[in-house]
């Protein structure tokens, strides 16, 4: 067993990587994980709550979560530097920060109706979540035996799923009480002063609501920094490499398996947020009335919340983390030809029950990724992070191709491309080491 951490600068100082850190790393690692569901998965339902509070199109509804996960592909790379200087720690204290700048720009710009403005603090909200997920996953990949990666990232995901069940309960009780309401009131036509008066008002039940989210990221990041959680050191952490260094490794980390990982991230991401986010949008597909689809996602996430229970007590021990990847993907390209073929609550029912698949995807896919990846570390992370982008691109080609071959068909073959191409990647990689002609 490894000796206790020594305190240096209010941080603990580790040596090795794989060693057992105690309880204290993970209990923050949990917080901090309920707080990226919570953020994460207000999308969902602030998609249907922008459309009618901006009477928007279904394409333009869907730019919440486009600029939201675009914004890790441009702020990951700037945010791998900053960890590779400062450290995890100060990375995840800099995250939250960011995160609640983006919050107050959010809540401020719906307040007046500004749409534009309300995106603009969506992009600053998922800059701060890139550092925090290029900080936060390898992290808690490194407080412990790579073997049980999985399991740690699936306790993770447990308190991600609660905080993403939480995040669309909220908002539809504190902001989207009567949204089936308001639609009909505005199809049905009114004065055009009257409707903005009434739009504004519902654009102000979300003022404080995100105040306070903003208010307690301010003081989760306080905690952060006087928590002493341990600075894991690792070859990536040199707070001596210069810029055009990280650069030069950053080049160096582009081999197939980062590439590729990359890509089979980047469908992932897209098909979790598809059946989450996008679930309101398919349901009403089906003539599903708002008040009911308006908390989709959080069954969605309770179905997955479930996946990470059953995968925290399954791998590694009963099933290898690499063939639960090949498992989940499976069990998702069967309910995604269940969603396509039936109708109704049953086809939506599946659509959810995606969330179940998904669960066990991620904690999987993301320690195969950085399989060996040793002084790159940092780099491939970030490459992974900036795939979740998908979590916005993918919803929009749906948007895009609903209008085309109908909701069903465009759901249910974008899920079944995304599943193939992960169990492509994991049965090509999950028995090879980081391409080592780089180190």
């Amino acid at each position: 067993m490894p000796q206790p951490p020594t305190r240096t600068s209010g941080a603990a100082r580790v040596p090795c990587p794989a060693g057992a850190y105690g309880w204290r790393p993970l209990l923050l690692c949990a917080v901090l994980f309920f707080v990226i569901g919570f953020v994460t998965w207000l999308n969902g339902p602030l998609i249907s709550f922008v459309r009618v509070a901006f009477d928007l199109s279904d394409l333009a509804a869907f730019m919440v979560p486009l600029v939201f996960y675009c914004s890790y592909f441009a702020f990951s790379i700037p945010a791998s530097l900053s960890v590779n200087r400062t450290g995890f720690r100060h990375g995840l204290v800099c995250a939250l920060l960011v995160m609640a700048c983006g919050m107050v720009v959010a809540g401020q710009c719906l307040h007046t109706g500004s749409y534009p403005g309300a995106l603009s603090g969506f992009v600053l909200l998922g800059a701060g979540l890139a550092l925090l997920q290029v900080a936060i996953n390898p992290y808690v990949s490194f407080l412990g035996p790579s073997s049980h990666s999985a399991q740690r990232i699936a306790i993770m995901g447990i308190c991600n799923k609660l905080g993403g069940i939480a995040a669309p309960i909220a908002l539809a009780t504190l902001a989207m009480r009567h949204i089936a309401d308001l639609s009909t009131t505005l199809q049905n036509g009114m004065d055009a002063q009257k409707q903005q008066a009434i739009q504004k008002d519902f654009l102000n039940a979300v003022y404080w609501p995100y105040m306070g989210m903003a208010f307690l990221l301010a003081l989760t990041a306080l905690w952060t920094a006087r928590s002493g959680l341990p600075e894991i050191q690792t070859d990536l952490c040199n707070n001596n490499d210069k810029p055009k260094n990280f650069i030069k490794t950053l080049y160096a980390s582009l081999t197939p398996r980062t590439l590729l990982g990359a890509g089979a991230m980047f469908f992932y991401v897209g098909v979790e947020v598809l059946c989450g986010d996008a679930i309101g949008t398919y349901a009403q597909g089906f003539g599903i009335p708002l008040d009911q689809t308006k908390f989709f996602t959080s069954l969605t996430l309770l179905f997955m919340l479930c996946g990470y229970v059953c995968g925290l007590l399954l791998s590694p021990r009963v099933i290898p983390q690499e063939r639960y990847l090949v498992l989940s993907c499976l069990c998702g390209g069967l309910l995604s030809l269940g969603a396509w073929v039936t109708q109704g609550y049953t086809s939506v029912l599946c659509a959810a029950l995606l969330g179940f698949a998904n669960s066990m995807i991620f904690p999987s896919l993301f320690p195969l990724a950085l399989k060996g990846a040793g002084r790159h570390t940092a780099q491939v992370s970030a490459f992974l992070v900036m795939a979740y982008c998908g979590g916005g691109i993918v919803p929009q080609f749906f948007v895009i191709l609903k209008n085309i071959m109908g909701f069903q068909a465009s759901f249910s073959c974008l899920a079944l491309l995304s599943y193939g191409l992960i169990v492509m990647y994991a049965l090509t990689f999950s028995h090879t080491d980081f391409d080592k002609k780089h180190d």
